[in-house]
């Protein structure tokens, strides 16, 4: 019988001998080796994790919710969870409880794991939501999880799922505050890896640094998939340092970032970014958010290798690229590339009409990665696809006449901090409940190191004091810790045009040079 699961796919291109190193755990700090996991560790892990999910005899497409500091584990765990035939949903780890409250409440998992230090208020949140099982998992792997996963055999079939079966749940910020579950499928997933693998040349000879968290599809979907499908070895970071990732980058081929991570490699890490360093790199890969031209051309300079930039999202995983072969065109900063092999893109005005070439409009896109819809919102899935199928992206942007996409801008005032994506509305919620204030705008400005800046301009009611620092703190205990204002601003008024919708594009032009050098 076929089996469209995408862990049957991934360990089918285990290598031939197991016992060869799949993922170095590196020293955060120094980037000295901890420990070796072979193909057959993973192969042992996966199945232990299976194995246990299988024993509580949980409903079909039963969701496993995952809110853990990153390492090696926690990836078995994502990789045990598409075995077993469940639904994987990672959540950053910076949400705090309001956040998780939500996410527990919409996605109704039966499993939640969570790190130690967590569990005094996710047990709650979970026991109201009827949870079934509560586990946790710290960043060495240690934890209930890994106590329970320990007495179970390491033989496991492979669950049989179709390739529309729902393997993944990723929830997006969304821009009335409420948050929307992206519901991938094994076929989404899967036609996404493999197509990245052949576009990017990827094979068994590459060594992957891996620096990414893995809750978002950058760090769990694009970088571990291309190197698990590739029978790559992964240099594994539990965190972001320059100065450890330097010290491996001789004996790697693959790096992948975010833009934050190249404008701290390069403001950080000299003298040792050099060509030299470099000699052994083929591919530096960066996404999530737009890469200022400047960071482009001087990363280029230092070490001799253009950055491929590449375009994505939540909902449909990878959907454009620079090109790798230098045959198919040259990488150029500022555009995200071409539509990848099997995916549609295309540029509409506000009727739905077809843009002529360069002309500047909504970005939609169709193929086999795109997702099925938001996890119980039929609505909303009705005004994100077009009556011909293609999904609306919400970015704006343009195709040139090389077949060239450019990202102009966005809609529904996304701000994109870091790599992460954050709604005012969300915020603008939380400021608006807090006493003596009259309503807020929230707005992203340049960033040197974070691409924009999330602030806050805030109108007191009358007779009312508002302490700028005192909302910072407040919404620390509430929000991601990203998604809270840099910098808050108490005003009078908000400019307003004549239909008294507040004019953010004027507040971001006030506070554009707020954290100029």
């Amino acid at each position: 019988m076929n089996n469209d699961n995408l862990f049957a796919a991934l360990r089918a291109a285990f290598p031939a001998n197991p016992d060869t190193t799949a993922i170095d755990a590196a020293d955060s700090a120094t980037g000295a080796s901890l420990r070796q996991y072979t193909w057959r560790d993973i192969d042992d892990a996966t199945a232990r994790i299976a194995n246990l999910l299988t024993s509580m005899q949980l409903p079909e497409g039963s969701r496993v919710a995952v809110q853990t500091d990153k390492s090696v584990e926690a990836l078995m765990l994502y990789l045990g969870v598409l075995r077993a035939g469940y639904v994987y949903l990672p959540l950053n780890t910076a949400y705090q409880a309001a956040e998780i409250e939500y996410f527990i409440g919409n996605a109704e998992p039966a499993v939640v794991v969570c790190a130690p230090k967590a569990l005094p208020w996710v047990q709650p949140i979970a026991d109201a939501a009827k949870v079934s099982r509560v586990f946790t998992l710290d960043e060495q792997g240690q934890g209930t999880l890994s106590d329970a996963v320990a007495t179970q055999p390491s033989a496991h079939e492979i669950a049989v799922r179709k390739a529309d079966d729902l393997a993944a749940i990723l929830y997006t910020s969304g821009t009335t505050g409420r948050s929307k579950g992206a519901m991938l499928s094994h076929r989404n997933l899967l036609s996404n890896a493999q197509t990245l693998r052949g576009y990017w040349g990827w094979s068994s000879a590459d060594v992957l640094i891996h620096a990414l968290p893995i809750f978002h599809v950058h760090g769990l979907f694009v970088a571990s998939h291309c190197a698990l499908l590739s029978g790559a070895r992964m240099i594994w970071f539990a965190k972001f340092d320059p100065t450890a990732v330097i010290a491996r980058l001789p004996e790697a081929t693959v790096f992948m970032g975010v833009p934050t991570l190249y404008v701290r490699l390069l403001a950080n890490a000299a003298p040792r970014l050099t060509r030299e360093t470099c000699a052994n790199m083929r591919l530096f890969v960066a996404g999530s958010a737009p890469l200022l031209i400047e960071t482009f051309n001087e990363f280029r300079e230092r070490t001799g290798h253009t950055i491929l930039e590449r375009y994505g999202m939540s909902e449909t995983c990878m959907l454009t690229s620079n090109p790798y072969d230098a045959a198919q065109g040259e990488r150029r900063g500022g555009t995200v590339g071409f539509p990848l092999p099997g995916v549609g893109v295309r540029v509409s005005d506000d009727k739905g009409d077809a843009c002529a070439v360069d002309e500047i409009g909504g970005i939609e896109v169709r193929g086999p990665n795109v997702f099925g819809g938001y996890w119980r919102m039929p609505e909303k899935n009705k005004e994100e696809f077009t009556a011909d199928g293609w999904f609306k992206t919400g970015d704006v942007g343009k195709i040139d006449g090389r077949g060239y996409v450019t990202i102009v801008g966005r809609s529904k005032d996304l701000i994109i901090s870091g790599g992460y994506n954050v709604y005012p509305a969300e915020i603008e919620g939380y400021i608006n409940e807090m006493p003596g204030v009259a309503e807020s705008a929230v707005v992203g400005v340049p960033h040197p190191d974070f691409g924009e800046g999330v602030i806050a301009v805030v109108v007191a009611k009358p007779g009312a004091a508002v302490d700028a620092d005192a909302v910072v703190g407040a919404l620390k205990g509430k929000i991601a810790n990203f998604k809270v204002p840099k910098r808050v601003f108490v005003v009078t008024d908000l400019p307003r045009n004549a239909m008294g919708k507040v004019q953010k594009n004027l507040l971001r032009q006030a506070h554009a040079k707020l954290f100029a050098a």
